[in-house]
């Protein structure tokens, strides 16, 4: 049996740039990482690249950490995920008139249906980075997963673009490009963490992923087993712990997040536990410094109440809220922020749970999976598209692996 590829996969985020390296399991079709490394982010604001040097020195820090991990793996070709408010949806249908006599459809009709509902027009300054196929509707009949061979006179063809700006997705291409990776294929973020987190059951159910990030969440939707919607909101966790430090003008950025973590809450409720927080001098650099409780959760629900309203109010635009049977999964570095399931749920008027990555080895030793699930979902993505259809045929070429054995 030939080997099977090793994949590199980069994430330039907010709060932290990761690389995860990973390959195919010999049985079950599982991922295993292999090697990753997680470095601090600067130069990227709400998912976007500010300062190109300070981006790069992020990537190659990760970079580094990573083939510390890994010293047999010459890391030269990437996968690149992306996200930020820039990020857009938008459906678009074809419809074929079926030609043959007895109207029964065919591979042909369902490649030209396909082919024209994938063309969508987008403004000159955007770039397509998916079109995800949703249901195929035959005559008055939707929902229809494999039209081939059913008698039809008119077939219908539903497809989501998921497209974003180009300035900005090849902004983060040419910083990886500057520490000598060559970016295979750029893949949004929510399609990662639906990849990695999100199980069959659940999208046939219907079920709403929110990817918390730390300047960005991304959310994508499933109904009846097919994507419905996706996008992204310009705002996650570094602006509840921005919120903080503000508030608070005592504490700087990095006690402001450690004050977030350790003592933050997503709602009010602060039973049985102190009024007050004592936050000790060697966090605020002059004094002890007493917080009031109730007035950090104040801060905190604020922010996290206004981004599930951002979000609420754009699922009632689509109207789908009623058809999410199997309700909301949180995923991403925000999702241990305490009792943020509780507001998502206060707001959405669904359950919620936190949601981890499946059919992945190799992150048992991780303390929050869930940071790892867009990352992890990018390296499962990689191998699905090598499986599927050798999309990345070329890529061994762009690794050496000095220990790697062959196997018949």
């Amino acid at each position: 049996m030939a080997d099977s590829p090793i994949i590199a996969a980069l994430e330039i985020g907010t709060s932290r740039t990761v690389v995860c390296v990973g390959e195919a399991e010999r049985k079950g079709g599982r991922v295993r990482i292999i090697g990753s490394g997680v470095y601090p982010s600067a130069g990227v604001s709400k998912g976007q690249i500010t300062d190109l040097e300070k981006a790069r020195e992020s990537v190659r820090g990760a970079l580094e950490k990573a083939s510390n991990t890994i010293p047999n793996v010459d890391i030269r070709q990437a996968l690149l995920t992306i996200s930020g408010g820039h990020i857009q949806s938008q459906a678009n249908s074809s419809v074929l008139a079926i030609q043959a006599p007895d109207k029964v459809v065919t591979h042909k009709d369902i490649e030209t249906v396909d082919e024209n509902a994938g063309n969508i027009p987008v403004p000159a300054d955007r770039e397509v980075l998916h079109r995800l196929m949703r249901r195929y509707t035959v005559d008055e009949q939707p929902g229809i997963e494999d039209p081939l061979k059913m008698t039809a006179s008119l077939l219908t063809s539903n497809v989501l673009a998921i497209h974003g700006l180009k300035n900005r997705i090849h902004t983060a291409v040419s910083v990886a490009k500057g520490e000598g990776l060559e970016v295979s294929d750029v893949v949004f973020s929510g399609v990662c963490a639906a990849m990695s987190v999100l199980s069959k059951e659940q999208k046939q159910r219907g079920v709403l992923l929110v990817d918390l990030g730390g300047g960005t969440t991304s959310y994508m939707a499933y109904t009846g087993g097919a994507i419905a919607t996706a996008g992204c909101i310009a705002v996650g966790g570094w602006h509840v712990t921005r919120d903080i430090e503000l508030a608070f003008s005592r504490l700087n950025p990095i006690r402001a997040e450690k004050l977030k973590c350790e003592h933050g809450c997503a709602t009010f409720d602060a039973a049985n536990e102190s009024p007050r927080i004592t936050v000790p001098k060697s966090i605020t650099e002059l004094d002890d410094l007493q917080i009031n409780r109730r007035s950090l959760n104040t801060v905190i629900n604020a922010r996290v109440n206004e981004l599930f309203s951002v979000l609420r109010a754009r699922l009632d635009n689509t109207g789908l809220l009623p058809n999410f049977g199997a309700g909301v999964v949180l995923t991403g570095g925000g999702a241990y922020l305490r009792k943020i399931t509780d507001q998502a749920q206060h707001v959405l008027g669904m359950p919620c749970t936190i949601g981890t990555p499946q059919n992945v080895d190799g992150l048992e030793q991780e303390k929050h999976p869930a940071m790892f699930a867009t990352i992890a979902g990018l390296v499962m993505y990689g191998h699905e598209s090598y499986e599927d259809k050798g999309f990345f045929s070329q890529l061994l070429k762009f690794f050496k692996r000095t220990d790697r054995k062959k196997h018949e």
